[in-house]
């Protein structure tokens, strides 16, 4: 599919000319690259290179959400998220999920769902973001990581809609992970549960 996509897309394609590294941080590694641009021209592309993350709506048994608050240096604000977190290097996606679930919110769930994947901020980064849909909740003793400080609460499906709306809410893989919501719980978009320990 991502093969046949290039092949219908070539014309739009850039390709890259040289590529020196910029800055080489914890997590984050930033790229200057000189491109040819489809028209023959060259132009550069400033990007930063990221492992990748995992986002995860887990849902309790009453039909509210696990949801997080924590503040973001780079906006100097607290902001209403799901819970999320960077895969480490090698790790599996649901083990990544699971961890990030557990660490941050002290939950583990029974049954997983991989819904899709996004990409937040393409147009500097190859971030990509895969969106885990949880369900069965047990509650246990979370470990967050040292220098990590967090509130976890819960809300509904309509409380973080209306937090949509208003724009207290404005992180942008909660909001790709609500579209998804709201069409898995109107029945338009189905996902595939699989049982897992809790381990």
């Amino acid at each position: 599919m991502q093969a046949e996509q290039s092949s219908k897309h070539a014309h739009l394609q850039e390709k890259q000319l040289s590529s020196q590294e910029v800055f080489q941080g914890h997590f984050l590694h930033a790229f200057r690259d000189e491109v040819k641009l489809p028209d023959g021209a060259s132009s550069v592309r400033e990007y930063i290179k990221h492992p990748g993350a995992v986002v995860i709506v887990a849902e309790l048994d009453d039909g509210r959400f696990v949801m997080e608050r924590q503040f973001r240096y780079p906006i100097a604000q607290a902001v209403i998220e799901f819970p999320a977190g960077k895969i480490d290097p090698g790790e599996d996606r649901l083990t990544c999920a699971q961890r990030e679930l557990m660490e941050e919110t002290g939950y583990r769930a029974r049954e997983w769902a991989r819904v899709g994947v996004m990409h937040p901020c393409m147009g500097y980064s190859n971030e990509f973001i895969e969106i885990w849909f949880a369900r069965g909740l047990s509650l246990g003793e979370r470990r967050l990581d040292e220098g990590e400080f967090l509130d976890v609460f819960t809300a509904t499906l309509e409380e973080l809609l209306a937090w949509s709306q208003s724009g207290e809410l404005t992180d942008a893989k909660t909001l790709s992970c609500l579209l998804w919501l709201q069409n898995v719980r109107s029945g338009q978009w189905a996902i595939q549960w699989q049982s897992v320990a809790e381990g």
